[in-house]
This record gives structure tokens, C-alpha cells and sequence, in this order.
């Protein structure tokens, strides 16, 4: 094998390649990313029993083959390397990279030892590479961490008709986002439950590839369990996580007593500036009524802070206490320039919405993207 590709096109598919090889692999030939030069083609995989990785690059090809290296390494030297073309051959164990004057040589492991990656399962439909990443990035921050309830730690896929709903919770939040994607069956309806670190690194390096993105998914026969993403030369595969996902569309209130409209980027910076006072497990506390809004937050040895800030608000006085982090979380995504607050009332959870800065009234209830937030009980 011997070929010779451009530094960056190499440095970026072996980057994302690793980035899903095991920290503690099993067996040590996965720790490696497999590289195969086959038509002018380079192809440099990763897998690891439950998500695999693929992508395939044009390079000037002298001879074909594959060989298998170690996958962190690779992109460590990579991403290092000069900008300059990269001259790479497999000679006998090593594989040697020249680019300008810089050399390396790297041990090469066993390719008979390297699992067949899996294949993609059929084709379910085609949805917008940049709206995909933008939704995936809104829920993706609502998703649970801890290992022990991996049911929690995933991104729930509603896939009915031409609409595609993608829900998370780690049971102190809840992030809801509907968008439109292309089925490949008019009226089909199916779910999946994909590992959320998963999904959102493989929607994060398609999402500013342009174009769209390919979801292969099977409800049964060739691919049950999997479920796929492709494009422009990139692919992956996840194994879909068990388990009976909680009825998360009826925690969202039906009506609201009240609601704040203010600017998403004032509030950001305001929540960060109180903050400072507070510890990680300190609330700051929301104080609204008709002259605007006041977030105060107190620390240990009597510290404290608040700030005011302008906000159109409808409905009785409120005052209410959210974890900072989750809630700056939740204003982070939202993308628009003014956050919409929608409240029962103190106890129960809050909604977060985008709006507009020339909209009036009440947000609507079936907003695209929709954040739920528990408040923190306050001492009296």
C-alpha cells in the first residue's frame, strides 16, 4: 500500500474515525483505525462492537492495500503534521508517513485479527445535514451521563410520516425538538433510541458538510438493532440502546399562567455574571413581575449578586429557581434572539422556547424546539 493525500483531508477523517475508538479496548487491534487504499481511494474505519465509523478520501494511490495502526496515534501525528502533501507506505510491520521533512515510522497490528465491520442497514429516508446537526445539538444537552441508566443517556428518534421527533431527559430536564425530514415510505412510522454522545459527534461532523444526511434504520431483518448515518464519503453505524423510554410529551403543560419574553443573549450574559456568587448546587433565582426581571444568586460567606435586566411579562408576580447550568444550557441552543418563559407557577416545571423580536402573545404551545426545566424549591 502507498499513496500520497492531502495533510488536511487525512488529519480530518482519521481525526473522526478515532474519536469513537475505546479508551480501554477489549482487544488492542481496536484501539486501531483501519486504513484501505482500493481505486484511489482511501478508506479509514473505526469499531468497536457497537459503533463503527468510516470515511472515505481521494488520494493518489501507488499501490492498494490495508494495513491497521493505532488509531490515537495516527491522529495525534496527523493533525501535527507540516501542510503539505503526505507520502504514506506500508513497509512490511511499520507504516512510514513523509511529510516535508518530517518522518515517522508506526507499528503496524495483525489486519486478519480486525472485526468485519457491520453494514448499513436499509435506507429510511434523507433529512437536512445543517438542520439535523442544529436539532441533534438541542437535545443532546438534556441527555443523562450516568452510565448506570443508559435508557437515560439516549436520544429518543419519533419518526411519523414526514415529521421526525427527537426527545431527551436525564429526569431534572427535557429537551423536545420536531423538524421535517424526506422518508423513504410515505406514512411510515418507527422509533429509535441512539446513544446521544453517538449521535451528536456523527451530526456534528456531517452537519457542515452541506447536503443531506442518509438515516438507514430497520425495524426488523438485515440491520435490527442498528441504525445508520451517511454522507458526502462519511458513515456510521450505533447500536441502538434497549429499553421502554418514559411518555415524555405529556409533561409539557396543556396552558400557561404566565409567561416572560426576553433577550436570549441579555439573559445569557446576566446568569453567568450572578453566578460567580454561587456554588455548583446554588440556585439563581428568577424574580418577575411588570417591571421586568431581577436573577439573583447567593453564595457561601454572604455573598451575593443580582442584576436586572428589561422583560415583557404577563401574568401574577413569580419568583423561581433553576440550576444555572441547566438553565444557560437550555438559552445556549436556542438560536433565536429572544427566549420565551412559560410557567404554571413556581413548583411545577418551566418551559423554554425561542422567539422572535417582533412577536406578541403567547409563544406557541407546539414550538419546534421546546425545553423543560424542573425549578429548585426555595427556603422560605
Amino acid at each position: 500500500m502507498k499513496f500520497r493525500v492531502e495533510r488536511d483531508a487525512l488529519a480530518d477523517a482519521v481525526a473522526w474515525t478515532a474519536k469513537s475508538l475505546p479508551n480501554r479496548p477489549p482487544v488492542p487491534v481496536l484501539a486501531g483505525v483501519l486504513l484501505r487504499v482500493l481505486e484511489g481511494h482511501l478508506t479509514v474505519s473505526g469499531f468497536d462492537y457497537e459503533v463503527s465509523s468510516q470515511v472515505r478520501v481521494l488520494v493518489n494511490a501507488e499501490s492498494d492495500g490495508v494495513t491497521l495502526v493505532s488509531g490515537r496515534l495516527l491522529a495525534e501525528i496527523t493533525k501535527s503534521l507540516p501542510n503539505k502533501p503526505v507520502d504514506v507506505a506500508a513497509v512490511g510491520s511499520h507504516l512510514e508517513l513523509t511529510c516535508g521533512s518530517a518522518r515517522f515510522t508506526l507499528p503496524t497490528m495483525p489486519v486478519e485479527d480486525y472485526p468485519t465491520l457491520p453494514e448499513m442497514p436499509p435506507t429510511a429516508g434523507q433529512i437536512d445535514a445543517a438542520a439535523f446537526a442544529a436539532a441533534v445539538a438541542q437535545v443532546a444537552i438534556a441527555a443523562g451521563r450516568d452510565d448506570t441508566l443508559p435508557m437515560m443517556t439516549g436520544v429518543r428518534l419519533e419518526f411519523e410520516g414526514e415529521t421526525l421527533t427527537m426527545l431527551t431527559t436525564d429526569r431534572f430536564r427535557l429537551a423536545l425538538r420536531e423538524l421535517t425530514w424526506n422518508p423513504g415510505e410515505p406514512g411510515a412510522s418507527f422509533q429509535a433510541l441512539v446513544p446521544a454522545r453517538t449521535l451528536a459527534d456523527t451530526a456534528k461532523t456531517l452537519g457542515p458538510l452541506g447536503g443531506n444526511v442518509t438515516i438507514a434504520l430497520a425495524a426488523d431483518g438485515v440491520g435490527e438493532g442498528m441504525i445508520g448515518f451517511a454522507g458526502e464519503g462519511r458513515r456510521a453505524t450505533s447500536r441502538l440502546l434497549d429499553g421502554d423510554y418514559p411518555k415524555l410529551r405529556s409533561l409539557f403543560p396543556d396552558s400557561y399562567n404566565a409567561q416572560a419574553r426576553v433577550k436570549a443573549s441579555s439573559l445569557v450574559e446576566v446568569v453567568k455574571r450572578v453566578a460567580l456568587v454561587a456554588e455548583r448546587s446554588t440556585p439563581v433565582r428568577l424574580s418577575f413581575s411588570e417591571d421586568g426581571l431581577v436573577v439573583e444568586a447567593g453564595g457561601t460567606e454572604d455573598a451575593r449578586a443580582s442584576e436586572a435586566l428589561d422583560c415583557e411579562y404577563t401574568g401574577e408576580p413569580m419568583t423561581i429557581a433553576f440550576n444555572h447550568q441547566f438553565l444557560l444550557d437550555g438559552l445556549s441552543v436556542l438560536d433565536a434572539p429572544m427566549a420565551v418563559l412559560s410557567f404554571t407557577n413556581a413548583m411545577k416545571p418551566a418551559v423554554l422556547s425561542a422567539g422572535t423580536e417582533d412577536s406578541n402573545g403567547d409563544a406557541d404551545a407546539k414550538a419546534a424546539y421546546r425545553y423543560l426545566l424542573m425549578p429548585i424549591r426555595l427556603n422560605s
